[in-house]
Order: structure tokens, then sequence, then C-alpha cells
């Protein structure tokens, strides 16, 4: 049994940062989803980069356990529009 500082379950803050593409929200809204069914729209913030190459969103989940952040943090990460998650 792996130890974690956070307390499931928690509302957990995700920060992901994408190329500016015109699919980008609704691919972050899929794999959002499918991982978290409850997720809304309304828990996610979008700031665009001063160029606009990029865009900057933060999702906050309420996250279950450990295992559902991990998988959700997999499918953000392999996901070619997005560039980084934190």
């Amino acid at each position: 049994m792996s130890e974690t500082a956070l307390t499931f379950p928690c509302h957990f803050p995700i920060k992901i940062i994408g190329k500016t593409h015109q699919d980008l929200h609704s691919e972050i809204m899929l794999i959002l989803k499918e991982h978290a069914p409850e997720f809304s729209e309304k828990n996610l913030v979008i700031k665009k980069s001063r160029d606009e190459n990029f865009h900057a969103i933060t999702a906050t989940v309420h996250a279950q356990t450990q295992e559902q952040l991990d998988n959700i943090y997999r499918a953000l990460t392999q996901h070619k529009l997005i560039t980084m998650v934190l």
C-alpha cells in the first residue's frame, strides 16, 4: 500500500498546458469525463499565453482515489495536444 499526503475524496487541481488548437478543450473534457464522470466544465479555468500559442488550463476534479488521479494524469500526458501536466 503506497502512502499519499492526500485524503480522499478531495478536490484536486490539475494544471494542463496545451497547444492552442480548436479541439484542445473538448479533448481535455473527454479525458476528464472518462475518468471522473461527474466532472463539470464549470471546474475549468482557461488562460491563453501572451502569444496565444498555448493555453494554461486548471481542472479541479473531485478525486475519489489516488489511482483515479494517476489514470487522469496518464491519459492527459499521452495526448498529442498536451505539452505538460502538473
